[in-house]
């Protein structure tokens, strides 16, 4: 008995099988159609994108081609395909502005592309693509129950692409003087983060870096010109301390702080 017990879900398997071959062939859309929805229920997500590409198209205008756009988005979605599924929520919305689905076609639109953001070191073109879609989504559906997540989301990423900045910021202020002054560099990058993403969590990385740079720019200066850069070394300093007194590189600016003091002559 217990031999038959293990043939069960093999028989199961195949008869699934064998339906979705006779799906496949069928010409009748309201029979895939149904076949698709249930596939989708049963998490058999490249068999539901298989056949709701098929009939999508046929269905539009009847009662059930709303549905079948937005299952077909979903469907790539569950299947991790989110680069297809942002094409098919967005062919849905655009479509159906106003449809039942509309609120979570827009959602998932960009939480798919914020999915497949990857580490800060690669390229980031679909975290910007991610918070441009949920930006759009917010602006459409402040009071959606997706809204903090949405929002949780933006500011995740916008850490990532803050701290891919500050990743360049720092390789600047490395190279140092190599073919050319690349702590300006390092300078002009930071400042351009802090400009484009005020609160974020780096913020203090980033206006220590200045410093630091500002510094090696002094020390590395021509004699006509170090006073008045060691007097920008001083000024970034306070800045520094002032928003950031008890700062973890406070010990190293207040060293700083002492040696860019002699030059400028106030001590």
């Amino acid at each position: 008995m217990r031999k038959y017990l293990f043939l069960l879900p093999l028989l199961a398997m195949l008869a699934s099988c064998t339906e979705y071959s006779k799906v496949l062939k069928s010409r009748d859309v309201d029979y895939k159609f149904d076949y698709a929805k249930r596939a989708y229920e049963e998490k058999k997500y490249l068999q539901a994108s298989t056949i709701l590409n098929e009939i999508y198209t046929p269905l539009r205008g009847t009662a059930n081609g709303e549905e079948a756009l937005f299952l077909l988005a979903m469907s790539y979605y569950g299947n991790q395909d989110y680069t297809n599924a942002n094409v098919f929520f967005k062919t849905y919305y655009q479509r159906y502005p106003k449809g039942k689905f509309a609120e979570l076609a827009n959602f998932y639109s960009g939480y798919g592309f914020y999915l497949e953001s990857p580490d800060p070191q690669l390229d980031q073109s679909y975290t910007i693509k991610a918070i441009e879609e949920l930006q759009n989504f917010l602006e459409r559906y402040p009071t959606s129950e997706k809204a903090a997540e949405a929002q949780n989301a933006i500011f995740e990423m916008q850490d990532k692409l803050t701290l891919k900045e500050l990743q360049n910021a720092q390789l600047y202020y490395n190279l140092g003087n190599f073919m050319g002054n690349n702590y300006e560099s390092a300078v002009i990058v930071a400042r351009n983060a802090l400009k484009d993403y005020p609160y974020s969590k780096y913020r203090e990385d980033f206006e220590f870096l200045i410093l630091k740079s500002k510094y090696q720019m002094a020390k590395n200066s021509i004699s006509e010109k170090m006073n008045e850069r060691y007097g920008d070394v001083v000024d970034e300093y306070y800045s520094f301390v002032n928003n950031f007194p008890e700062s973890k590189h406070l010990k190293e600016a207040q060293t700083i702080f002492k040696v860019a003091e002699k030059h400028t002559g106030n001590k």
